[in-house]
């Protein structure tokens, strides 16, 4: 997927967390956006996904130079962030064929073979809010990057996550993810050290 943002702008109230903001996230490639705590990281990665509109300038989606409608980008959007949270009523095995039931995953992947990947074997009939932190962040990690989607978007994605856990995440990015385009928003080089190109978005708010 290729995203074009052209003299973007977002505001809450009178205040601009980012504006005037031209870029081009182009298919197939990473991208970390930085920039310190509440600078508006995680506010641009929803715009990224559709989930919130700009307030100004706009933004285009394409896959295959083909256009799609704003209200059509979801399908193609997997997210990982800090306030999505699984289902912790179901177990992990009911969690994630929930999830694949709106969010195909990608092919000869199944509900096993995550949980494998993952290594929560032994986990896989316990329901989630039984889990530890670092263990919903692998949940997490996985719904995201093991859906079958053009554009991969992580917010923080190492919360929680031990010595371990930070390997599988490159592991997984590294196997997973070559052919997608990838967006990480994070101040922790851990969390983007694949990504090939920067953006602060402290270089766009409004002087």
């Amino acid at each position: 997927m290729t995203i074009q943002l052209i003299n973007a702008g977002k505001r809450y109230n009178k205040d601009w967390i980012f504006h005037h903001l031209t870029y081009t996230f182009s298919a197939k490639k990473s991208y970390a956006i930085i920039g310190p705590n509440g600078s508006g990281k995680s506010t641009l990665l929803q715009v990224l996904s559709s989930a919130i509109q700009l307030n100004d300038g706009k933004s285009e989606w394409f896959i295959n130079d083909n256009e799609i409608p704003d209200d059509k980008v979801y399908k193609h959007v997997a997210l990982c962030a800090p306030y999505l949270e699984p289902v912790e009523e179901m177990t992990l095995t009911e969690f994630l064929e929930f999830h694949q039931s709106f969010k195909p995953f990608l092919k000869t992947i199944n509900s096993d073979t995550i949980i494998s990947e993952i290594g929560l074997e032994t986990s896989k009939n316990k329901r989630i809010n039984q889990f530890s932190s670092g263990m919903k962040q692998r949940v997490k990690l996985a719904q995201c990057v093991f859906s079958d989607t053009a554009l991969v978007l992580l917010d923080e994605p190492c919360t929680n996550l031990d010595a371990a856990g930070i390997e599988l995440y490159n592991r997984l990015i590294e196997q997973f993810c070559k052919n997608r385009t990838v967006v990480v928003s994070s101040n922790d080089k851990t969390e983007y050290s694949f990504c090939n190109n920067m953006l602060n978005i402290m270089d766009y708010k409004q002087r």
